[in-house]
């Protein structure tokens, strides 16, 4: 797979070679934003994860995972990370890194491998609904799973 865009189709070839039940939900509107994803599957804004990527002052790529009503502190994001600072990534570094568009980037099944931080609240819940590689498209998994897929660490991460 060495094209850049990376599609919904990849990334069900990926959960299924994964074993992994997923759930995908599509939509006529974008659900780019964490009240569009809550307001259209009708669930609390808690249970929207956002993927958000982050750029080490290494150059690395690292992948912070929050539930929906938190931000991420990136002080705690460096430290869980190793590095001294992090900053956001630019669309073109999410696209580069990841094969998706911002808005779109699902919590797994990635161009590349990131190393990938979860809050610790996320796995308060069984499921959560994240991006699902398209903007008008999200996704049901398991924390677990996204742990276990992406070989996360769960550190404290989100902001108070």
């Amino acid at each position: 797979m060495s094209h850049d865009n990376f599609s919904l189709n990849d990334l069900k070839r990926f959960l299924e070679a994964a074993n992994v039940e997923v759930r995908f939900f599509r939509f006529e509107e974008h659900t780019m934003t964490v009240d569009a994803a809550a307001r259209q599957v009708g669930v609390s804004r808690e249970r929207i994860i956002k993927s958000i990527l982050f750029i080490g002052n290494d150059g690395a790529p690292i992948l912070a995972i929050v539930t929906g009503d938190k931000r991420v502190d990136e002080r705690k994001l460096a430290r869980a990370s190793g590095v001294e600072k992090v900053r956001r990534a630019t669309r073109s570094e999410v696209k580069y890194f990841t094969g998706y568009n911002v808005g779109a980037v699902p919590p797994v099944g990635h161009k590349m491998k990131i190393k990938t931080i979860i809050d610790k609240k996320v796995l308060n819940f069984d499921k959560v609904i994240g991006g699902g590689g398209e903007i008008n498209t999200l996704m049901e998994i398991s924390p677990l799973d996204i742990k276990k897929l992406t070989e996360a660490e769960i550190r404290d991460i989100g902001d108070e």
